[in-house]
């Protein structure tokens, strides 16, 4: 019988939900505005969440480009999160993660065990091909997710919906939001 390795969803339903801002990049060369399907999901996914889409843009497969658009975005105070979709592959167009790691201040290891965890249950070793990745930079999170949007429900349904969920226990991002930019 098969083992379910997720944890029952800890929301706290007596408490209000604080909208998180949250900007989604599609990174490709080919998508365009109508047929931008993981963009798409991710819009639907957070607005349904409760949280506000800050932002919305598609970006070419281009790391200066995809650099400077986060650091727009993370210069701009009404952008709290950001969701990025595609580019984080292995082919040579490839290029999100290396754009996104020259714009992190820290990198959050944790989310790309849990999304390769959560992403093995559901397309099993093929989930080596994916290099997920999240940061922090200029008190603003960066979530890299792949660009299918199979990888793009599972980061989001298994992980961002329940991190970014203020109600979310015993601890969550929305929590330490205040606390990003101390030194």
């Amino acid at each position: 019988m098969p083992v379910s390795l997720a944890p029952a969803p800890r929301i706290d339903e007596t408490l209000t939900l604080v909208p998180v801002r949250i900007a989604v990049m599609t990174v490709s060369d080919t998508r365009t505005a109508a047929d931008d399907t993981s963009g798409d999901v991710l819009a639907a996914r957070l607005t349904a969440a409760g949280h506000v889409l800050a932002d919305r843009t598609i970006v070419t497969d281009d790391a200066e480009l995809i650099a400077a658009k986060l650091r727009s975005w993370i210069s701009d105070p009404l952008i709290d999160a950001i969701v990025t979709t595609g580019g984080t592959g292995l082919t040579g167009r490839d290029v999100t993660v290396e754009a996104a790691r020259a714009v992190f201040e820290k990198e959050i290891d944790g989310f790309a065990a849990i999304f390769h965890l959560v992403s093995y249950m559901t397309i099993g070793t093929s989930t080596l091909q994916s290099r997920a990745c999240a940061g922090l930079a200029n008190g603003t999170y960066i979530f890299c997710l792949p660009g299918s949007t199979g990888a793009v429900k599972d980061g989001w349904d298994h992980i961002l919906r329940y991190q970014l969920d203020s109600r979310h226990k015993p601890c969550n991002f929305v929590d330490i939001m205040p606390r990003l930019m101390e030194r």
